[in-house]
């Protein structure tokens, strides 16, 4: 019996897809846990972004996420960062607020 419960939560997990960001493309499975309203990833103000020259230093603040609470400052490689759908910034955080799963940015043009 519980390798039949387990198949099947197998087989439910792999049927499982990310959830969208608000522009229509879809975050990778990997990053995201939940949905738009409710999921770990999330577009977040480019202002909050700034391009160093050892990548991206994240600076968030309540409401720059709808997980923040308090203030963070995320140094994100330039080498983890993900080519973005929309020329928007996005960042997953799970398993907490204190946690960058993912960081999708915009292709950089030079």
């Amino acid at each position: 019996m519980r390798s039949i419960l387990t198949c099947v939560m197998i087989a439910y997990a792999s049927l499982a897809t990310a959830h969208d960001a608000p522009s229509g493309w879809s975050y990778d499975p990997y990053c995201c846990n939940g949905d738009s309203h409710n999921g770990d990833c999330q577009m977040i103000p480019s202002k909050s972004v700034a391009v160093t020259p050892g990548g991206y230093r994240v600076t968030l603040l309540p409401g720059d996420h709808r997980l923040v609470t308090h203030a963070h400052v995320f140094l994100l490689p330039m080498t983890k960062a993900m080519q973005s759908g929309d020329n928007d910034y996005h960042l997953c955080l799970f398993p907490n607020e204190d946690t960058p799963r993912c960081f999708y940015a915009p292709e950089m043009g030079f």
